[in-house]
């Protein structure tokens, strides 16, 4: 059993004796609580079943969902929480995980398969478990890349083959003091004193950029592929509608739902929003990172 900070949340995960199972998920080694007194009770215990879990007959299906060309069903159990099917782009059967009614405690298993498979079962549970279990707490994780640059991290989002990774790249490369947070999966989060912040997290995509690290959010930006560099900043209505698909939510539940709302509500008045629609090169990086860094000096 071993404990964990992500994004300032402690989780715990529990892998029940099986060593082989934690050689699985080396992208939590930099977020372990070495030796740290932790005064808070973890939001999350994630338990890792060594023997497959059933499914039962009972279980009402809410639906079967598309991620990344990739299968999951979603039931809902009888005793109210969830019940996920996760499968690869191959169809096959990655990983199995039960849930409470808050996500608070969760049972995962990672069918046989080969290692990747394996890996893709269970960290696929764990993200929707962190992200269902936080999601009331000002907690969202959010589909982007974000690059940091002079203290402030910059998140782009789009949907996936746009070029966040492209665009995130070109900072790199031609702006001085940019360096990668996270490529796919970070997580943004309104502390309790109201600022915002983005930090690195255990799922990057392809990209292994774990990273446990944050930054001051010093813009949002929805990318769109355009013959022509150009940017502005959005209006809180349309910022909303372009950014909440972009974060990790259930509609069919309530509790999560309103919750991811209400979190990309004030990061609406917290945080710049801007749209760039973009060619592929340096132009559009120095455009988006002179317009919105302003702001932050």
């Amino acid at each position: 059993m071993k404990d964990y900070r992500i994004a300032g949340h402690r989780i715990r995960v529990d892998y029940d004796g099986c060593a082989e199972t934690k050689a699985l998920l080396p992208n939590l080694r930099p977020f372990l609580l070495n030796g740290e007194t932790a005064q808070d009770e973890p939001v999350l215990t994630f338990t890792i079943s060594p023997i497959p879990l059933h499914s039962a007959e009972d279980d009402a299906e809410i639906g079967r969902f598309d991620v990344g060309g990739c299968l999951h069903e979603v039931y809902r159990t009888q005793s109210g929480g969830y019940r996920f099917e996760i499968h690869d782009t191959t169809g096959h059967l990655c990983g199995r995980m039960v849930s409470n009614v808050d996500f608070s405690h969760c049972l995962a298993h990672a069918f046989p398969g080969t290692t990747p498979q394996r890996i893709y079962g269970l960290n696929n549970s764990l993200m929707m478990s962190f992200a269902f279990a936080t999601a009331t707490l000002d907690t969202v994780l959010i589909h982007a890349s974000v690059i940091r640059c002079d203290g402030y991290g910059y998140l782009m989002t789009a949907p996936s083959g746009t070029g966040k990774s492209t665009h995130t790249r070109l900072w790199y490369d031609h702006i001085p003091g940019c360096d990668l947070m996270n490529d796919d999966n970070p997580i943004i989060r309104i502390m309790p004193d109201g600022t915002p912040i983005v930090f690195g997290s255990p799922w990057s995509g392809k990209t292994p950029c774990y990273r446990n690290i944050s930054a001051p959010i010093g813009g949002i930006v929805r990318l769109h592929q355009r013959p022509k560099n150009t940017i502005r900043r959005m209006k809180p209505i349309e910022a909303f509608a372009e950014l909440l698909p972009a974060c990790s939510s259930m509609k069919w539940d309530a509790r999560v739902y309103n919750g991811v709302c209400d979190s990309v509500t004030k990061f609406i008045q917290s945080c710049g929003i801007w749209e760039l629609g973009c060619l592929p090169n340096a132009d559009a990086a120095i455009l988006c990172h002179d317009t919105i860094a302003k702001e932050n000096h």
